[in-house]
């Protein structure tokens, strides 16, 4: 089987003021003869190591079940720069939003050949990563049209962005949450039931008419559950949503 390559690269936002290390999968089968949809990962360390997102994604060209995507992986440095960058009240929250709009996403345009409709665009994340690509896309649903979000951070403050939502109705999500996630030993050493409030985000989903996929796996808060799901995700994101 051919396979993609990964490639590790400095990246300095002025939004954040900061440098980022991130990763970007290119399929085997690049040319500059086509244009590719993206996918941006949030939590981008644990897709490649966890998820083993670019095996997932070899397979499905492999098989034939779908042409091929371009990854840049956007991992966090701690897990308070991933509250302060993925949450909504997170300091560096607001930035982060700007740095994939206005930094991340034109200098990938720059340097590879990829779509540039807002469809081809999609924001991917586990937990609260997975919050912040529903929160980016609800924010500029103009430039990304697709979310795969595993088991969003979901409270208050995220419902009442999803509620206050008016333009952001043409955003096609696939969310998915473990059957199993009622008490999860979350990073600020309290137990949460994410399970519940993911029910009543897709509810809220459905009820403002958002285009949305959803379903409960067999399984808890852990990337046992959400790695087997990828290849799925993938699949209803490019072919079926």
């Amino acid at each position: 089987m051919n396979t993609g390559t990964i490639k590790e690269f400095s990246f300095h936002s002025t939004a954040l003021d900061e440098t980022l290390n991130l990763y970007i999968y290119v399929p085997s089968n690049y040319t500059p003869m086509m244009n590719y949809p993206l996918i941006i990962a949030a939590d981008g360390k644990d897709y490649i190591q966890l998820g083993r997102i670019s095996s997932v994604m070899d397979h499905l060209i492999e098989d034939g079940d779908i042409d091929g995507a371009i990854i840049v992986a956007v991992p966090y440095k701690s897990v308070q720069d991933r509250r302060d960058k993925y949450l909504p009240k997170g300091i560096k929250h607001p930035a982060y939003l700007q740095f994939l709009k206005h930094e991340l996403l034109p200098y990938m345009h720059e340097n590879y050949c990829l779509s540039d409709d807002a469809d081809d665009r999609t924001l991917i994340g586990d937990s609260q990563a997975a919050t912040v690509s529903l929160l980016g896309a609800l924010a500029f649903p103009d430039t990304f049209g697709h979310v795969i979000m595993h088991s969003p951070f979901v409270d208050e403050d995220v419902l009442a962005i999803v509620q206050n939502a008016t333009d952001g109705m043409a955003v096609k999500m696939y969310h998915a949450v473990g059957k199993g996630e009622t008490e999860v030993h979350t990073t600020d050493h309290k137990i949460k039931d994410f399970l519940t409030p993911n029910r009543t985000l897709h509810t809220l989903l459905v009820e403002k008419g958002f285009d949305t996929f959803y379903k409960e796996l067999d399984g808890d808060h852990s990337w046992k559950t959400w790695q087997p799901d990828l290849k799925q995700a993938f699949i209803k994101n490019f072919n079926e949503l």
